[in-house]
């Protein structure tokens, strides 16, 4: 790592170190994110976009001549200890430097962008994917960011945005067309905590779809997410979390069909789904997770699952009626939970640092929000 991105990440992370949830009863649940944040949770993606090791590789060995190492088989997302932490960690970089474009990191962002985003990188990374018995290859959490990044790019005015969304045009469409031939024949969901779980993906694509007017992929989502949960009851969210979770799967699935149904259906449909959350208000019905020892790859998970519960949180209530007295509930737990784990999003631990930016940045810059069913139509 170069001297000036090592005095840049050193500055950053003494900058904003207290937490950006807001204090005063009735404000904003989380505040807004500020360029001082921003510069915290860049600097983490920053220092792992190219750092090809520690790597935990998702590879099937066909031969000898795939025993490669991470920087020839993945040439555009070899950093960041896995494929969709650097998938995820370059959306966190282009969603920053697009919204703090005079930000003291938006340069740094903007060349490892520019160095990883090639025509050629993301040719050979197109060429992966279609490689014979890589069917099932980071399906469906990784193609979930991968859309997310091309969203991303698509969306930004400015004209190396617009260079590396063509150069991912491919890659984006592959993994678009893996999706649509996996979701008829997925039969049933899939309800884990971690990155097989269903609900999460399917909201990252259909934001994707609507984002991009893809209308196909947007009814794809919507059939399965209904044929999945429509009918479902009395979500056990007192079992949760398990140990490793960073996904909650009752409340990753109400902000999946926060997205699907308009809100007066979904008002009824949570009252069934659960039924538990409070109409008089109050953070007490929803702990958040304990992190017992943030040097552990697994333990550190449950950072991200508060996290990502208080952007699920956060969801739901967008998507409930405006007079639906449950809304001040789901904003007090979503609060609480981000005051436990935005303030641990730091690089102390590669375990923790090389993933949880990205979902500090999803929650406090309210991606995901406002693309729900009713409204987005």
């Amino acid at each position: 790592m170069g001297r000036r991105l090592l005095a840049l990440l050193a500055a950053l992370a003494m900058a904003s170190a207290a937490p950006a949830v807001a204090a005063p009863a009735g404000g904003p649940v989380v505040t807004p994110l500020d360029e001082a944040a921003a510069g915290r949770f860049a600097a983490l993606a920053l220092a792992c976009v190219h750092q090809e090791y520690p790597n935990k590789l998702s590879h099937v060995l066909a031969s000898d001549a795939d025993v490669r190492p991470p920087r020839d088989l993945t040439p555009a997302f070899f950093g960041c200890f896995d494929w969709h932490s650097s998938v995820h960690g370059h959306w966190l970089l282009a969603r920053l430097a697009r919204r703090f474009p005079a930000a003291p990191f938006a340069a740094p962002a903007r060349a490892a962008l520019a160095r990883s985003l090639t025509p050629e990188n993301l040719a050979a990374e197109a060429a992966y994917l279609k490689t014979p018995g890589r069917a099932s290859f980071e399906r469906p959490y990784g193609l979930g960011w991968l859309l997310q990044l091309a969203a991303e790019l698509r969306g930004w005015d400015d004209p190396d945005a617009r260079s590396w969304a063509a150069a991912m045009a491919l890659l984006e469409t592959e993994a678009a067309a893996r999706l649509a031939v996996w979701l008829p024949k997925l039969h049933y969901p899939i309800r884990s905590g971690e990155h097989s779980q269903t609900a999460f993906a399917f909201g990252l694509v259909h934001d994707w779809a609507v984002a991009t007017g893809n209308e196909g992929m947007r009814r794809q989502i919507d059939e399965r997410a209904r044929a999945f949960h429509i009918a479902d009851r009395a979500c056990p969210i007192a079992y949760e979390p398990s140990g490793e979770d960073f996904l909650s799967p009752c409340l990753a699935e109400a902000d999946l069909m926060r997205r699907v149904l308009p809100p007066a259906e979904l008002a009824r449909w949570l009252s069934r789904f659960l039924p538990g959350v409070p109409r008089t208000g109050g953070a007490a019905w929803l702990a958040p997770g304990v992190v017992t020892d943030r040097s552990d790859p697994k333990l550190a998970h449950l950072d991200g699952l508060n996290l990502s519960r208080a952007w699920m949180m956060l969801g739901v209530a967008s998507g409930l009626p405006a007079g639906d007295p449950r809304r001040a509930a789901l904003s007090a737990a979503a609060r609480e939970h981000a005051s436990v784990s935005l303030p641990a999003v730091t690089g102390e631990h590669y375990e923790g640092g090389h993933w949880l930016g990205t979902f500090a940045v999803y929650l406090t810059s309210g991606a995901g929000r406002g693309s729900g069913g009713a409204e987005a139509r």
